[in-house]
């Protein structure tokens, strides 16, 4: 078995243990944004010091960060963070299971970004296996018990935030694949972690910032609630690891598709967990972006 398909499972169990913290945050104690940057405050700290070690203890120096690095760094943090809080907004909205299958068609996207940007070319199979997700997501659109027309439940509020959230990540995938190709032949786990230790310092410098001039009372209460948030920032820390890591050794495309195993953990968690009622149209709206996404990776 190829190493990067142990790696991206790992990371699929450890997002879908991160997002579940985040959601209960988000719901009884802080905003989207608060949430948001409780992952990266509690998992900066972690990954640079472990980066630190492993250079005080190989003896290695940081390699050369270029301005292309630094470009696509940027970049990809910058996305992950709007598309975090797409995620935790979303949860607010509907359930647990629907929000990270609305996050889910990032895969779809990527596609549809790679072909609008780079003018790559799609497949019948590729085309059939989109009409597919478009589908499916326009089940998953409509609000349980609330009338209207197809297009007034796809622009909702929940549709935008989960469509938002899926095109930004696959932004971000790109981008992170992007920045650790530019640090030339060294390691994939070397990459993957001085890759990680840039774009988190980054986000985390961001938000502080930020929140800072628009609500320091969020500052204040992210460090309120460290004791949950600072395993926010493990899971995060060993997801991220991991999905940076997979970013290096295989086409983003490709570890996308396997993370949709984060389909089926959710659905646990919101049942299980949560204990969220899901209908029989968000079952068959999720059965069907699973069906679409298979197609896509059989036709990648």
């Amino acid at each position: 078995m190829s190493l990067w398909i142990p790696v991206t499972l790992a990371a699929a169990i450890f997002q879908t243990l991160r997002f579940m913290l985040q959601k209960s945050l988000s719901t009884t104690q802080l905003s989207a944004a608060g949430a948001t940057f409780a992952r990266f405050a509690y998992s900066a700290p972690l990954i640079l010091g472990l980066l630190a070690t492993y250079l005080a203890v190989t003896g290695r120096s940081l390699p050369p960060l270029s301005p292309s690095f630094w470009v696509f760094a940027v970049i990809g943090g910058l996305a992950q963070i709007f598309a975090t809080v797409c995620v935790v907004a979303l949860f607010k909205q509907r359930n647990f299971a629907v929000g990270i299958t609305f996050k889910k068609t990032e895969v779809i996207q990527t596609v549809l970004v790679g072909f609008i940007v780079l003018g790559e070319g799609v497949s019948m199979g590729g085309f059939a296996a989109i009409l597919i997700g478009l589908l499916a997501v326009l089940l998953l659109s409509r609000v349980p018990g609330v009338e209207g027309s197809w297009l007034q439940h796809l622009t909702n509020r929940a549709s935008l935030l989960g469509l938002g959230s899926g095109v930004l990540f696959a932004f971000s995938a790109v981008a992170y694949r992007g920045a650790s190709l530019q640090l030339g032949d060294i390691e994939p786990a070397l990459r993957a972690a001085v890759t990680l230790a840039c774009v988190v310092s980054i986000q985390t410098v961001a938000m502080a910032v930020w929140l800072g001039l628009r609500d320091p009372d969020e500052l204040r209460a992210v460090w309120s609630t460290r004791r949950v948030a600072i395993w926010v920032g493990v899971f995060s820390m060993a997801g991220s690891f991991c999905w940076f890591l997979a970013f290096t050794l295989q086409n983003a495309a490709y570890v996308k598709a396997l993370g949709q195993i984060e389909l089926i953990l959710s659905l646990l968690a919101s049942v299980l967990f949560f204990r969220e009622k899901i209908s029989e149209r968000e079952i068959g709206g999720m059965a069907l972006l699973g069906l679409s996404i298979v197609m896509l990776v059989l036709t990648i």
